[in-house]
């Protein structure tokens, strides 16, 4: 399982309406009391970096990556990039940043890691079309988030072909250890004994202050397993609280690692709220 970075410092949310949560609410208290409770022998914290998840080590950011220390591998999910341009198409109109945002806003993350490889993993594209619509700035920004590093596009339900002239090696999936990298998460019956990063499921998170709720994208994980928030710009999210999360973790228990301003808070499922 994850654990959030907390130190010796009090568990204080910087997520909420005007960026805060209220802080005494019976809500944050559990969940910083999860949040700082040992971890599974599966998930045993190793340093003041990282957690491991089936024994790989790895670091789950707040701006929705996920960092493999020893592998250096650097792993977002559901860019969905030109998806403005694919809503378009059928008459529907929307800004069209949305691929500049989403490789803006990568970049940081890609600049603060310094990975030797970085695997999207599924969705990278809207549909199977768009890397053909990417404007020439917009492939001049992929191109500098490539250099230097391996790239590896893991093909989605949007996008099960590699796209094309954008670099990079395109897989169905990707072996790192005992982990499988993929992108729709197999059902949890057929997971044992290999553990699983995946995406597609779009993870949100309702928490509940004294100032009302916040919903916000999510990590959400058990001891074999993690589920990617998506990273994209225009992408939705589906509530945690969702079947469609039974049908993947079953019975076990699982938490929500909440995408903060600046760091990830672990929040119990049981906390998290329905729609």
């Amino acid at each position: 399982m994850l654990s959030a970075e907390n130190g010796d410092a009090p568990w204080r949310p910087s997520f909420g309406w005007n960026g805060e949560i209220a802080r005494r609410n019976r809500i944050v208290r559990e969940a910083r009391g999860a949040a700082q409770s040992p971890a599974p022998s599966q998930a045993r914290r190793n340093s003041s970096r990282g957690v491991e998840l089936c024994g790989v080590e790895f670091v789950p950011d707040a701006s929705g990556v996920l960092f493999l220390v020893a592998e250096r591998l650097l792993i977002v999910a559901d860019l969905h990039l030109e998806k403005g341009s694919s809503f378009a198409r059928q008459k529907v109109f929307l800004p069209p940043y949305d691929t500049a945002a989403t490789l803006a806003r990568l970049a940081p993350a890609v600049a603060k890691y310094a990975p030797r490889r970085v695997v999207a993993l599924g969705d990278s594209f809207d549909d199977v079309g768009g890397s053909d619509r990417l404007g020439e700035g917009d492939r001049q920004a992929l191109r500098a988030l490539q250099a230097g590093r391996d790239w590896i596009w893991i093909a989605g339900n949007h996008d099960p072909l590699p796209p094309r002239d954008c670099g990079g090696e395109a897989l169905a999936e990707l072996r790192v250890g005992p982990l499988v990298l993929r992108h729709e998460p197999a059902p949890a019956s057929d997971l044992e004994p290999e553990g699983e990063i995946a995406g597609h499921l779009h993870p949100v998170a309702q928490v509940l202050g004294e100032t009302g709720s916040v919903r916000r994208r999510c990590f959400v994980a058990d001891e074999v397993r993690c589920i990617m928030p998506a990273f994209g710009a225009y992408t939705g999210g589906l509530n945690v609280r969702d079947a469609a999360f039974a049908r993947v973790f079953g019975t076990r228990r699982v938490t929500a690692f909440v995408l903060g301003s600046d760091r990830v808070h672990a929040v119990p499922e049981r906390r998290c709220l329905p729609d």
